[in-house]
């Protein structure tokens, strides 16, 4: 079975759309752990709740060995880390050893509104701010950039006149929910091509 591992940072609804995806049948994978870097966050007990094995790593703790711990717990063990609303940056042997095996969601349609201190509501503010037409969320893979790896899929959201960065953000994370699981889907079943920066999708 196809092994995933998940890196969230918060509430963990991202985390919770991948849960309901295995448990309905969605996803032919196993969730093999949850990593949070943050004693706090929701996402331990939505695995707790459905008895997933958690580690946590305070990034305050852990600061710039945050990726050579998750390297130990995770190597050998998952085909895949998914990043869902994950704060820290990744970096060193991880990357290596799991290139084109680590996915990112993030909240905006790359690459406008996105990189360094770009996450959260932050990033749906800007978009109002901005005033595009059109949002929504990119699932992409993780390189040494922030938000600068490959783009697997997106999905558009129109901005609408009347719209707050807490509405626009609400109607954007009901599609991250639907995206995520999609993604996690075509990798674990082999129809994600990677050349360059082009990703490829069979079926």
């Amino acid at each position: 079975m196809f092994r995933v591992a998940v890196l969230a940072s918060g509430g963990g609804t991202d985390f919770q759309s991948i849960i309901d995806a295995v448990e309905c049948g969605y996803l032919n994978c196993s969730i093999e752990a949850l990593i949070t870097d943050n004693p706090k966050a929701y996402a331990i007990k939505r695995a707790e709740n459905h008895k997933i094995k958690t580690y946590v790593f305070d990034r305050k703790q852990y600061k710039g060995k945050l990726s050579d711990e998750i390297l130990k717990v995770l190597e050998e063990k998952v085909d895949l880390i998914v990043l869902a609303g994950w704060l820290s940056i990744l970096k060193g042997d991880l990357l290596k050893k799991y290139n084109h095996k680590i996915i990112n969601i993030h909240p905006s349609l790359i690459p406008s509104f996105c990189g360094d201190g770009m996450y959260g509501i932050k990033v749906h503010e800007r978009a109002i701010e901005y005033g595009v037409k059109v949002s929504g969320c990119t699932v992409h893979f993780v390189d040494e950039g922030t938000d600068t790896g490959a783009i697997i899929l997106q999905k558009a959201v129109e901005v609408l006149d009347n719209d707050t960065a807490e509405s626009l953000q609400k109607r954007v994370l009901e599609e991250e929910h639907k995206m995520l699981p999609k993604a996690i889907k075509l990798i674990s079943e082999g129809n994600v091509k990677v050349e360059g920066r082009k990703v490829k999708i069979r079926g």
